[in-house]
């Protein structure tokens, strides 16, 4: 369907990204099923831990898409103490947020970024982690690329589904 997006290319996530971070969290938060806008997100804080001031120390993203028009983005935290997001693992263990826009999913964008985002992680990270409702397509590019339920972590979300802590070891 967008044979253009699987050969697109594949950048790492800058400051200057955050604007789109945040639009791709609203897509990846499922937002719009709460009926929440992309501001909306800021006033939240377990959701704006995830993108606000993009471009700390210690965050690792990649964007992905045409250049004029990215079409989704991969990134990691590292998100402790009080700041702890839905994915929390431990204090070493970022956790991952990952979103393609509606008219490139499909198209392999999502495995692409992932595995970049994998690749660079690994020098940095003994592991990552994700929190994702059971029902998501994505879980199964997750369990093949390698991420394992972790035992003891199904909650009822905001959304008022089960999510699952998931986790991928990189050492």
């Amino acid at each position: 369907m967008f044979g253009f997006v699987i050969s697109a290319s594949l950048r790492p996530a800058m400051t200057a990204d955050e604007p789109f971070l945040w639009e791709m969290l609203y897509e990846a938060s499922h937002a719009a099923d709460q009926g929440l806008t992309v501001a909306d997100l800021e006033t939240i804080p377990a959701l704006s831990r995830y993108v606000d001031g993009w471009g700390a120390d210690g965050d690792l993203g990649v964007i992905g898409g045409p250049a004029e028009s990215p079409c989704g983005a991969a990134w990691l935290r590292l998100l402790t103490g009080t700041d702890a997001g839905y994915g929390y693992v431990d204090d070493a263990t970022p956790e991952l947020a990952i979103a393609v826009a509606p008219r490139a999913r499909g198209t392999g964008l999502g495995t692409a970024m992932l595995e970049q985002l994998v690749t660079a992680a690994a020098g940095r990270y003994p592991a990552m982690s994700l929190s994702v409702r059971e029902e998501n397509p994505a879980r199964r590019l997750y369990q093949r690329l390698g991420f394992v339920d972790v035992d003891g972590s199904r909650i009822v979300n905001r959304a008022g589904t089960t999510s699952i802590t998931m986790v991928l070891p990189l050492r």
